[in-house]
Order: C-alpha cells, then sequence, then structure tokens
C-alpha cells in the first residue's frame, strides 16, 4: 500500500509515553525548574493505564488468563478504569471492589464501561469483611478461574513503572532531574519510577506525598504500623491503612503530608492557572511541591518532576463542584464570590 492510514490498531496503543509539561505561574515562587509529568494523557486518563496492561499481559503470557476469564481487582476508581478498558479490547470479564469514598463520577464511570461494580464502605478496618480488599477476596473465590490483580501487594505494579515512567522521564529530562515528587498509595509509580531514576544517578531525591489519616509518612520514618494514624479522609488514591508491599520505601527519601482542603484547593488552582484540567490526587502533588518549597528544599538548580496522576473528570461531583466543596468546609462565601464565574441571564 503506497500511503498506508496512520492509525493505532486500539487504544492500547496510546498507553505511556506522556508528557512533560513546564509548570509555570503555579510556581513562580520557588527556586529551580518545575515540570509535571501528566498521565491523563493516557487513553484511561490516568498512571493506572501502565499497570494494568502491564499486569494483565504478564497474566497472559504465564498463561493465567484465557478468553473469556474474569479479572477483579480493588481500585478507588482510576485503576479499575484501566482495568475495565483493556478488558474490553481483550474480551475479558471486570468485577471490581471499589471504595465508597470514590467519587460518584468514577463509580458511573466504571459502570459505562462495562464492569461489574460492588461499592463498599470506605471507613472500616482493612481485614473487616466489607472492606473492598475482603470482598475482592471473596468474589476471587467465588468466581472460578478468576485472577486477582491485587495491586496493593503486587510487585508487578511497581515493575510497570519501572519500565516505562522512569526511563520516560530520564529521557525527557535528558537526565538532569534532581527531584520526583509523587503521590503514594499503592506505591507502585512513586516506587517503579524512582527505582528506576536512582539507578541512573542516586543523588535523586525522591519525595513521597501522604495524606493526614494514613500510616505511609510515620511508617516509612519508623518502620511501625501505628493504628493511631489512621482516620477518615476524603483524598482518593493517596495514603493508605495499610502497609502495601508494593511500596519500596527504601528508594523514597521521605514524605509530606498534605490536608484534603488544601489539595482541593490546589487542584482548582492548577487548572485555572496553568489550564490543565487535573484530579484531586494531582492537586495533592501540588500542594506537596509548594509545601517542600517553602522548606528550602529546592534551590536554582532543582529540576522537579512532579508526576500528575490523574484528569479533573473524575472530581466533577466533588473537588469542582461548589456544593460538596461548601458542605466539607472547604469553600467560604468570600472564596466562592472570588472562585464564580458563572452568570444566569434572567
Amino acid at each position: 500500500m503506497e500511503n498506508p492510514i496512520q492509525a493505532y490498531s486500539n487504544v492500547l496503543q496510546l498507553i505511556g509515553n506522556t508528557p512533560l509539561v513546564e509548570l509555570n505561574k503555579t510556581c513562580l515562587d520557588f527556586p529551580g525548574q518545575f515540570y509535571a509529568k501528566w498521565e491523563a494523557f493516557n487513553p484511561g486518563h490516568s498512571a493506572k493505564d501502565r499497570i494494568a496492561l502491564h499486569i494483565i499481559e504478564e497474566a497472559e503470557r504465564k498463561g493465567i488468563l484465557k478468553e473469556g476469564s474474569t479479572i477483579i481487582e480493588t481500585t478507588s476508581g482510576n485503576t479499575g478504569f484501566s482495568i475495565a478498558m483493556v478488558s474490553i479490547i481483550k474480551g475479558y470479564r471486570c468485577i471490581l471492589a471499589v471504595s465508597s469514598k470514590s467519587s460518584p463520577d468514577k463509580i458511573d464511570m466504571l459502570k459505562s464501561m462495562g464492569a461489574e461494580v460492588h461499592v463498599c464502605p470506605a471507613h472500616v478496618s482493612a481485614d473487616d469483611p466489607r472492606s473492598y480488599y475482603e470482598v475482592a477476596k471473596r468474589l476471587h473465590q467465588e468466581n472460578e478461574g478468576s485472577i486477582y490483580i491485587n495491586q496493593y501487594f503486587n510487585q508487578l505494579n511497581t515493575e510497570a513503572h519501572y519500565r516505562s515512567t522512569g526511563p520516560e522521564i530520564w529521557e525527557q529530562t535528558k537526565g538532569q532531574i534532581t527531584h520526583l515528587i509523587a503521590c503514594s498509595g499503592t506505591g507502585g509509580t512513586i516506587s517503579g519510577t524512582a527505582r528506576f531514576l536512582k539507578e541512573q544517578n542516586p543523588e535523586i531525591q525522591v519525595l513521597g506525598v501522604d495524606a493526614y489519616g494514613s500510616v505511609l509518612k510515620k511508617f516509612h520514618e519508623t518502620k511501625e504500623f501505628d493504628q493511631n494514624e489512621i482516620y477518615p479522609y476524603r483524598i482518593e488514591g493517596l495514603g493508605k491503612n495499610l502497609i502495601p508491599t508494593a511500596t519500596d520505601f527504601d528508594v523514597i527519601d521521605r514524605y509530606m503530608k498534605v490536608t484534603d482542603e488544601e489539595s482541593a484547593h490546589m487542584a482548582r488552582t492548577i487548572s485555572r492557572t496553568e489550564g490543565m484540567f487535573v484530579g484531586y490526587t494531582s492537586g495533592a502533588a501540588m500542594q506537596a511541591v509548594k509545601q517542600y518549597a517553602e522548606e528550602g528544599v529546592f534551590d536554582q538548580n532543582s529540576v522537579v518532576v512532579v508526576i500528575f496522576p490523574d484528569h479533573g473528570s473524575r472530581y466533577m461531583s466533588k473537588v469542582y463542584n461548589d456544593e460538596w466543596m461548601r458542605s466539607q468546609g472547604f469553600l467560604t462565601e468570600k472564596e466562592e464570590a472570588v472562585e464564580s464565574s458563572i452568570h444566569y441571564v434572567k
């Protein structure tokens, strides 16, 4: 064929090779150069596309998955969407156990992608039979021949980012990166990316982001699991009430905790100033950049890459909804007046 059509055979070929975008207005007051690794450019709009494809294709390679097999997973929404997307293309049934903390937008998206969704109470212990961890295990036992992705305890989660996100950032910065900032939930993104980057240059500082109400920061510092650290919080896909083995704490230099409220406002700020419509967790990552900068972590020679893991469309009923923000006590009348740009003509 003299003039072949330039097209991808399916959406899975679009996973990875996401852009690095310079951050301008949000980082004006910080020394150094700042860039966002914008994972919303994946076809499933999040970094979780990488692990979904890698884990599923590894299962296929080992003969664990066959045509018509069932894939089961626990998710706060993004991983589930990615697994559902891959399942559609490859012809698998998809069952997801989702935290009730996940936004209604995420849950509706999962249903729209053909997944069977089980919504589980968020604020119960990890070993409670109603938790999304335990529900996924039960569903796995009930569905003969199914596979349970189990991203929190699956080393392929970390390996996916070691093989893709890390090399991409190293190449895109031409090896000049000095600091990596990433949120830590399952820990796959930060651990895999950090492991690759530190192999190239051990001097690169890996700065994690954790939530208040999560055990990760204290465990990193003390190697002790402190039940007293756990309490309900609102950010999705960040922090944990257990210790995921997918997290390699040895390649993370330190953690910074961020609040629900500041992270929500930061997501809105990024959208308004950088033109990047980012998710709640991206707001948390950028809030951590600000807090690290205020501590004097960066200097004029710093080349900082922050991973923005997902897209703002997943949070229309939360972070980008004034009523939800107001109900959480995140939006005062003064802030709402400044942020509002909707005028109704009667």
